[in-house]
């Protein structure tokens, strides 16, 4: 067999945080909503069973939490912050998607959420 792919996802993970052009968007925050999928070139741990040939996604998880916290005015700037310090920290993780919603977006309307997904690789 030859592994072709190997993804670790992380979806449906659910931040209160603090983005948005609006300055109340910043000030009172909203919920968020990230699914991502981090390609690992290291496919080592498949056969070894063992935690040196991955990433954990606790660790990625941490990540994401960590810029959640920082405010941005853009989903876009959030989405390209979680990345950059994913790619700086774990040198295993060859391309990224990330997938930010805000819960409730302040328009309006009937909406479920609005979105913005960024997909990167490794330079």
């Amino acid at each position: 067999m030859q592994t072709t792919e190997y993804i670790i996802e992380l979806n449906g993970v659910h931040l209160y945080a603090y983005h948005g052009v609006i300055e109340q968007e910043r000030s009172i925050g909203a919920w968020y909503t990230i699914n991502a999928s981090f390609t690992i070139s290291d496919f080592s741990c498949l056969e070894n069973d063992s935690i040196d040939g991955t990433v954990s996604y606790a660790d990625i998880y941490d990540t994401i939490c960590e810029e959640m916290k920082k405010p941005s005015q853009l989903l876009e700037n959030v989405c390209y912050r979680i990345s950059d310090k994913v790619y700086s920290r774990f040198t295993q993780v060859s391309a990224i998607s990330i997938t930010l919603s805000k819960d409730t977006p302040p328009m309006g309307g009937d909406r479920l959420n609005a979105a913005v997904t960024i997909r990167s690789t490794r330079e």
